[in-house]
């Protein structure tokens, strides 16, 4: 690892809010900052305090975070960067990477790629009014790579703090293995400072993309560190004396923090269950320890569960 090499949490929806990134950094340093689940598009005459509340810089003691906007139209992109800018913020992230079909049949997120000159339209009006700097996150294209190539060198011409580039298709979701190729094309074809995110899953995996992209010195680490949360440590070098004890007593603390913010056991249970879909990676055979706790409708039924897990 050199002494430049900085980590990034990725933002999982349902995931990453600010409870679990605060949680999560106190117990298991190594992350840098973070970036934030984008904030749910509003119109402006119809936004809300409460949506901000996950990037309130209250909120966000722990771990530096950018906050991401999704929105396609300038005007309404415009006014809740200013919101951000009022609190603070230096920067957004403008989210061209989402592959959920319910954002990118809209197309927003990586919808929105094959349109090239609507994206070039939207910088060119939103750019000389943002007040605040401006990094994109991105896929490599919605359909093929073809769409990132064509984009990247007019990029060049917008002064973007980065830009995080996904090494898969928006319609591939999460399916199939990042295009480690393609991403050393974007490599070239940029001279903005980009940074990889996609299957960070390992220290030893994290080693060969670090041997294959030398250039590189950001990198984005999303589903690895939530099926793996020391993978952020490891690589920096962090040790553990007692890593059964730490995963306890985190998962306890998240369990007692969303007991207290969500309405009733059901909200509870499904929230905890979407960080079990990644952590059970982490306990062989994974498949078995999730069905187990995929069944459990109960707070006792759960917690006697994971209590077995973590012993």
């Amino acid at each position: 690892m050199t002494e430049t090499t900085e980590l990034i949490l990725a933002p999982i929806r349902g995931i990453t809010d600010c409870h679990f990134r605060t949680i999560f950094q106190n117990y298991f340093p190594g992350f840098d900052s973070a970036l934030a689940p984008f904030i749910n598009p509003q119109r402006s005459s119809s936004f809300q305090p409460k949506h901000l509340l996950d990037v309130l810089p209250e909120n966000n003691l722990e771990l530096p975070i950018i906050p991401q906007l999704l929105h396609t139209n300038p005007d309404e992109f415009l006014f809740l960067a200013h919101r951000l800018l009022n609190l603070g913020y230096k920067e957004v992230n403008w989210n061209l990477g989402c592959p959920a079909p319910m954002v990118t049949k809209k197309q927003r997120g990586s919808g929105l790629l094959p349109f090239p000159n609507r994206i070039l339209s939207f910088l060119d009006q939103v750019i000389p009014k943002l007040g605040l700097k401006l990094s994109i996150k991105t896929r490599l294209g919605y359909e093929n790579p073809h769409e990132i190539f064509e984009l990247l060198p007019q990029l060049d011409q917008y002064p973007l703090a980065e830009i995080i580039i996904h090494g898969r298709l928006g319609c591939q979701m999460y399916r199939g293995e990042v295009d480690k190729d393609s991403f050393a094309r974007c490599l070239d074809l940029s001279d903005h400072i980009i940074v990889y995110n996609g299957d960070i899953t390992t220290k030893e995996t994290f080693r060969e993309l670090q041997q294959l992209f030398p250039a590189v010195h950001r990198w984005m680490i999303g589903r690895g560190a939530l099926a793996s949360p020391f993978l952020p440590g490891e690589i920096k070098g962090i040790t553990v004396s007692d890593s059964q004890k730490q995963l306890r007593e985190f998962h306890h603390e998240l369990y007692c923090c969303y007991r207290e913010l969500l309405d009733g056991p059901a909200h509870l249970l499904g929230r905890m269950k979407q960080l079990w879909v990644h952590l059970a990676d982490s306990f062989p055979p994974q498949q078995k320890v999730w069905k187990k706790i995929k069944k459990c409708r109960t707070e006792n039924k759960y917690l006697e569960l994971i209590e077995s897990l973590l012993r």
